[in-house]
């Protein structure tokens, strides 16, 4: 049943984006959900190439331009001109790879109040300034030590 209702909701939300559902969009859209990070359009379509054999990079892109117009994927677009998704709808923080541009989820509760706590007077003044503040990202950059990573979860492990 709830298999069901995920493509319901699916196929509602890309009928209100003036798309159409299709299988492919479908196994994208899947795809997505269950990563634990945010993969590049050609991981994405490695990941779906499993289900889909025959699918192409150009249906998995417009795939993800369909998905991004339903507002149930974001598109992350750094300097470099790469890009990666995220289906996670609600707002929430992102750890990256200066490294590998990996992008993950910052483990920690997204704070609507941060600009204030930062400057309590920096939203005002950009409006002073003509800037409309309508929300704001935050990206902590750094490198993964998948040793560490590993390690401890051999002591977790050691732990049980």
């Amino acid at each position: 049943m709830r298999k069901r209702e995920g493509e319901q909701r699916l196929r509602e939300a890309l009928v209100r984006a003036g798309c159409r559902w299709t299988r492919q969009r479908a196994a994208v859209y899947s795809c997505l959900e269950k990563v634990d990070h945010h993969p590049t359009v050609e991981e994405i379509c490695t990941a779906v190439r499993q289900q889909l054999p025959n699918i192409s990079l150009a249906t998995v892109y417009k795939a993800l331009e369909a998905l991004v117009a339903a507002k149930l994927a974001t598109k992350l677009t750094y300097g470099d001109g790469s890009a990666r998704y995220d289906c996670r709808g609600e707002d929430h923080y992102h750890l990256r790879d200066i490294e590998t541009g990996e992008v993950r989820d910052l483990p920690t509760d997204f704070d609507p109040a941060l600009l204030d706590k930062l400057d309590p007077r920096l939203v005002r003044r950009l409006a002073e300034d003509g800037f409309q503040v309508t929300g704001y990202r935050l990206e902590v950059l750094g490198r993964y030590d998948h040793r560490a990573s590993s390690q401890a979860d051999h002591s977790a492990d050691s732990q049980l």
